[in-house]
């Protein structure tokens, strides 16, 4: 079970997932480590797309792993490992977030912070630095977003989940995700050109 733990430290931050070879055999430690080792990295980015935080992202992948721990008995039991553990990241991420807000710390994305604005056509910008200020503005524009829409847009964001992944971890139907995720998707791109819009009638 220690080295359990210290796989979850270490794994926390993996680049890439590693498969390791499942039999029907397995300990509970043989399958908890199958578990952190194949989805560890889908753990960190559903909590890093909800805190926005390393530190923060960090300290949720290892406490989503311990609160498996406590159901090590049932995991051979579990269907879809996969779905099942992104449903436990996002419900420990979720209430990260809650408790960071009732503590009034301000997030990274914080919607009430002013977003940086685009560069003007007369300066001339590095277009990573221009790209980097579109991020931060699409990303206080997403906080900003109704959190039915927020929820499924930020996951389906997340490579490893489809649809159905995304439909089972929250607990709605795959026709609902598809929906909200292009609703979402919609009401982007529609804030997007209206503020470049405004920005091109201020320097007319």
């Amino acid at each position: 079970m220690i080295e359990v733990k210290r796989l979850v430290a270490r794994e926390a931050v993996l680049g890439e997932a590693v498969t390791v070879p499942r039999s029907l055999d397995r300990s509970q430690d043989g399958l908890l480590e199958d578990l952190v080792r194949r989805h560890s990295r889908l753990v960190y980015r559903i909590a890093y797309a909800t805190l926005r935080s390393h530190h923060d992202a960090e300290d949720a992948t290892q406490e989503t792993f311990l609160r498996v721990l406590r159901f090590s008995r049932k995991l051979a039991t579990v269907e879809n490992p996969k779905t099942w553990l992104a449903r436990i990241a996002w419900r420990v991420a979720v209430d990260r977030s809650r408790q960071r807000a009732r503590k009034r710390e301000i997030p990274l994305e914080d919607p009430e912070k002013p977003t940086a604005e685009l560069p003007s056509a007369g300066v001339a910008a590095d277009e990573t630095i221009q790209g980097e200020r579109v991020g931060v503005l699409l990303e206080g524009m997403i906080t900003a977003l109704p959190e039915k829409l927020r929820q499924p847009l930020i996951l389906s964001a997340i490579e490893e989940m489809s649809p159905r992944e995304v439909a089972a971890t929250l607990g709605i139907n795959e026709a609902a995700v598809r929906s909200r995720v292009f609703r979402a998707r919609q009401i982007l791109r529609e804030k997007l050109a209206e503020r470049m819009e405004r920005k091109q009638r201020r320097e007319t």
